[in-house]
Parts: C-alpha cells; sequence; structure tokens
C-alpha cells in the first residue's frame, strides 16, 4: 500500500519540477528577447530625444505594465519628464521610466538601469546591446520574481533616459524624486552585464560600504563576483560616477554597481545582440537577482549600514 501511495506523490513533484523548468526557461527566452529587441536596429540607437527612445519607453512601460508594476500619481503612467542641454546647449528633454512593488516596508530600494545609448552615428547604429538594453532585461528579471513573491522593502524600478548624455536621468531623478528620498536605504545599478570572455562581473561600491560584501554571494561557481573600481584614490579606475550609481553617491545613499570592464564592443556600432555572451548574461542576471534577495530578507535594510557604525565605535 505504500508504494501506492508514493506514486502519486512522485508524479506530483515530477510534475512541480517540470513547471518550474518551464517556467525558467520561458524567463530566460524573454530575458534574451528583452536585448534582441531593444538593440534591434528598429530602435535606432535608443538617442535621447529621438523616436527610437521613445520607442523604447513604449516597451519598458509595456513590460512594467505586464509584470505588475505600479505608476506613481504624481508621474503620467510611468515617465518622469526633465531638461537639460546636451554638449552642444541644445535644450532636450529626457523621460526615465519609473514603478514600482510595494513591501512591507516603505524603506526603499532602487533597482536602476539607463535604456538610452548614442543612436546613429556617420550612418552607423550603436544599438547598445550590452550597454545597456542588458540592464534593463535584467531589471524585467528581477521585476519579475517580486510580481510573485512580496518584497520585505519597497522596490523601486527605474529605467533611465540620458546615461550617454551625462547620467542626467538619475540626477533628475535624485533632484525631483517621486518617492522621499531619505527613504531610499540602498541603489542597485545595471549597466552592461552581458560582454564578458572570462566569466567576470564586478561589483562596486563595497568600498565606502564593506559590510555588503557578505550579501554579495551567488550560487553559481562558474560566474566571478569582483569587487573593485569604487576606490577614489584610484581615479582612473574609479567607477563611481561613471554610471547612473553616481547620483546616489552624491547625497550619501548606498549603492552597490553591477557591470563588466570595457570590451572590444563598447561604444561601438558591434554592440549588438550577435556579440553578447548569452550564457554569461543569464549567469549573472540569475547572480544578481539572488543578491537582490540576500539583501531584501534583511527585514531592517539600515541594519546593514549601522553594522559599520558599531564597527567604528568599538
Amino acid at each position: 500500500m505504500r508504494i501506492y501511495l508514493l506514486l502519486p506523490l512522485a508524479l506530483l513533484f515530477s510534475c512541480k519540477s517540470v513547471r518550474n523548468s518551464n517556467n525558467q526557461a520561458q524567463h530566460t527566452a524573454q530575458m534574451l528577447s528583452d536585448v534582441k529587441e531593444l538593440s534591434s536596429n528598429a530602435y535606432q540607437g535608443r538617442k535621447t530625444g529621438t523616436a527610437g527612445a521613445e520607442m523604447a519607453r513604449k516597451y519598458i512601460s509595456k513590460r512594467f505594465s505586464d509584470l505588475g508594476l505600479q505608476a506613481y500619481a504624481s508621474l503620467p503612467g510611468y515617465e518622469q519628464s526633465f531638461d537639460f542641454k546636451d554638449e552642444q546647449g541644445k535644450l532636450l528633454t529626457g523621460k526615465n521610466v519609473v514603478g514600482f512593488i510595494p513591501g512591507k516596508s516603505e524603506d526603499m530600494v532602487v533597482i536602476s538601469a539607463h535604456y538610452d545609448h548614442l543612436g546613429v552615428i556617420n550612418g552607423e547604429i550603436f544599438n547598445g546591446a550590452d550597454d545597456n538594453a542588458s540592464g534593463v532585461a535584467a531589471l524585467f528579471k528581477i521585476a519579475q520574481h517580486y510580481s510573485h513573491v512580496r518584497p520585505n522593502h519597497t522596490l523601486v524600478f527605474v529605467a533611465f533616459d540620458a546615461g550617454e548624455q551625462g547620467w542626467k536621468g538619475s540626477a533628475a531623478f535624485v533632484a525631483q524624486p517621486p518617492v522621499k528620498l531619505d527613504k531610499i536605504r540602498l541603489n542597485i545599478n545595471l549597466d552592461m552585464i552581458s560582454h564578458s570572455d572570462k566569466g567576470e562581473i564586478y561589483a562596486s561600491g563595497t568600498y565606502k560600504h564593506p559590510e555588503l560584501r557578505k550579501y554579495l554571494v551567488q550560487s553559481n561557481p562558474a560566474l566571478r563576483i569582483l569587487f573593485g573600481h569604487d576606490n577614489p584614490k584610484q581615479k582612473v579606475d574609479d567607477w563611481t560616477y561613471q554610471s547612473d550609481q553616481g547620483a546616489f553617491e552624491a547625497v550619501n545613499i548606498p549603492w552597490i554597481y553591477f557591470g563588466v570592464e570595457d570590451h572590444k564592443d563598447y561604444h561601438k556600432a558591434t554592440d549588438t545582440y550577435e556579440n553578447i555572451n548569452a550564457d554569461f548574461f543569464i549567469s549573472a542576471a540569475k547572480a544578481i537577482l539572488e543578491i537582490v534577495d540576500n539583501i531584501d530578507r534583511q527585514k531592517d535594510i539600515q541594519a546593514i549600514f549601522r553594522e559599520k557604525l558599531q564597527m567604528k565605535k568599538q
């Protein structure tokens, strides 16, 4: 009788395993599809102020909506508009795309990636697959996970515009945030996470906040997460203000930046979907999700940073 009773349980677990495997395959396919779409020629390099950038915003907004992200009442839809002058002094309007998943706490973690790129230069389309369609696609992956699992902290997802114009989108977000700035406990910024022949990705931001290091662990031994590029004494190699996390650093909000070192296709027309390392990208995005979860499981996120204050007092 025990054998017959165990058979339905075995079938149940087998079916559940198959469903989980199918779901993972679907999510992976969707993530690759997001990169391929946003870096296709139709988007003309997504340069701020162009029709390609508008196409990208519509795509991102639809993905936010499909994932169930909420929009702030102060913003029309998911869009936060801001004006700035480019290097030639021309007035441009950029638009961030902002959504959120309410958590059990009002404390916030901002998860970000810039969606713009260089556009068309001398007749060549700079598609920006790694820089930074990859970061945006991973943003969706993280949002997808928490659309089914309520986070402890409110998660704010931001696709910044005008990153290639001197990080104007993140500066505008911090200057006129749709949320209370003093409720933002951490920024996790993703910028270039799909192109590494060495299987390496950097997690910068721990030079100032070494207490974060113990949360930066993940389950894939083939992927190496390195620390560095965040020491101001290194000057050229310091990435602190080389992406959107710089706006948060400027107002003393801790941050973690995930990204690879410059590669042969960086800021070239060859930064295409065909030239990303798909397996590496999938591993990196999964690892970043694990790390976000490590941090979110700490019910009092401020306690992470109080640890350092207590260490200083001792």
